[in-house]
């Protein structure tokens, strides 16, 4: 295999091997669920489903895990403004947030556990820690001993006393060092609880991880991924808790994709900027948004604004503009007419650009490059199609090549899913043509009305009219 990933751990490229031939554990931390996702949250759950994707591409079988954190201090807060129970909180905003994925064009994980599921194995995890020495209990919280991990910040590159400056660290005499971080919550009154040997209370935020992926991928993943801000402290956390519990490394390969900057600015709650992603899906297609994600490397910061969502939205239509072509070219070869031999100069220029996307990809899943071989590939095909005698295997090939990109980014429609409306679309092209052509222009401006107001768009070719979805 010649993919590499960029390992944050070791901060190089490195030549991806998954534990077990064929197959991979890949582990991306999922939202709380306590709001609606912004335009920050949108990008990992975009760029994660085409890692997924593309390492099933290539032939790999991948058990992809996306959590839920269902319950924990936010919860607990916009519950009680709400006035609602923090189990009926989650229910509602994990239905959004499952509508607002599917509506960016992401594929389900595999697994979507959820923290309230798996109490029982987090609260057997943390008494293992306590057994081990690596955690102590203190005033009816239990806590992680920092201390114990000599490699305690190996992720961040940090040691114990330059992380001290990195935590926010409120006043407890409870904990034995200030870096230390809580494993379990006593539960306050009125608050969401379960039994333990420590008393009421709930798990604490880093442990929830740590004790899924061991539930539902063993002792060590293949890729653990998600936003930069979660490198330090969360995922420190977990590779300490994981690690002093098995001994083994928790991730072979760990993924962090940038921040999200609007107008150029950070986005932040003091500043107010954040766009909320089930209002942006009102007026921009998730097309649009993917490829805005995708433009970017994923470990760059990534701009959003006006123009930059312009941009996306013309390259797009460049986009589908061509494999729709193609489309309308192959009704016409089918019908017997300009069927010609297959073109083999045409099919290695497309062979060429297929490596050139995969070896993209397999730089650390370049998207942006990859974006660029597919362009190469509308600027063959644009040529192609000036041709006045084309080939239906060629034109078969290019949207195999079209598909097998799309497949991977997910920029384009499916061709059953922008075909559902054809033969509708097809009789009243032909009823407009047929009214035309009697003079009944009242009735051909009628039908081009109606097309117009379902998204499609005519066009006047060579070969004929031609139309496409906006």
């Amino acid at each position: 295999m010649k993919l590499k990933i960029y390992d944050s751990m070791t901060r190089a490229p490195q030549t991806f091997v998954p534990r077990e031939p064929g197959k991979v554990n890949m582990y991306v931390c999922g939202p709380t669920v306590y709001d609606y996702i912004h335009i920050g949250n949108a990008r990992p759950v975009i760029f994660f489903d085409v890692v997924r994707r593309y390492l099933e591409a290539i032939g790999l079988e991948v058990n992809y895990i996306v959590n839920y954190t269902d319950v924990d201090d936010k919860m607990i807060r916009k519950a009680n403004e709400l006035g609602i129970t923090v189990p009926e909180l989650a229910e509602r905003f994990i239905l959004a947030f499952k509508e607002d994925r599917a509506a960016l064009g992401a594929h389900d994980p595999t697994i979507s556990p959820r923290v309230t599921e798996n109490i029982t194995e987090i609260v057997t995890f943390i008494e293992s820690l306590v057994e081990k020495g690596s955690a102590y209990e203190s005033g009816g919280d239990v806590y992680f001993r920092t201390g114990s991990f000599p490699e305690y910040g190996k992720l961040s590159h940090k040691n114990l006393d330059e992380l001290q400056y990195g935590i926010r660290i409120d006043v407890d005499e409870r904990k034995e060092n200030p870096q230390d971080f809580v494993l379990w919550k006593t539960a306050k009154p009125g608050e969401i609880h379960w039994p333990s040997p420590w008393g009421e209370g709930r798990p604490g935020w880093h442990i929830e991880c740590s004790a899924m992926v061991h539930k539902y991928a063993g002792n060590t993943l293949d890729i653990h991924g998600g936003g930069h801000d979660l490198q330090f402290p969360h995922h420190e956390c977990e590779i300490a808790q994981s690690e002093s519990l098995t001994g083994q490394p928790l991730s072979r390969y760990w993924m962090h994709n940038g921040f999200v900057n609007i107008n150029n600015e950070k986005m932040s709650k003091s500043l107010g900027n954040g766009i909320n992603v089930r209002q942006l899906l009102k007026k921009t297609s998730k097309y649009t948004i993917r490829y805005l994600m995708l433009a970017t490397h994923y470990r760059s910061p990534l701009n959003f604004s006006d123009e930059t969502i312009r941009q996306a939205t013309n390259s797009i239509e460049r986009l589908t503009n061509c494999r729709d072509n193609v489309r309308h070219r192959l009704s016409s070869v089918a019908t017997g007419t300009l069927a010609l031999a297959g073109d083999e100069a045409l099919k290695q220029r497309l062979d060429k650009l297929k490596e050139e996307f995969h070896s993209r990809m397999e730089d650390d899943f370049s998207t942006p490059d990859a974006i660029t071989a597919w362009f190469g590939l509308v600027t063959e095909v644009n040529t192609y199609l000036q041709r006045e005698a084309v080939s239906e295997s060629d034109l078969l090939l290019i949207l195999t090549r079209i598909e097998e990109m799309n497949g991977v980014l997910g920029l384009l429609p499916q061709i059953e899913e922008a075909g559902l409306l054809d033969e509708e679309v097809d009789s009243l092209i032909a009823e407009r043509t047929s009214a035309r052509a009697n003079r009944n222009f009242a009735r051909a401006d009628e039908i081009r009305d109606l097309l117009a107001d379902r998204g499609i768009v005519l066009e006047d070719t060579p070969q004929g009219i031609r139309w496409r979805r906006k």
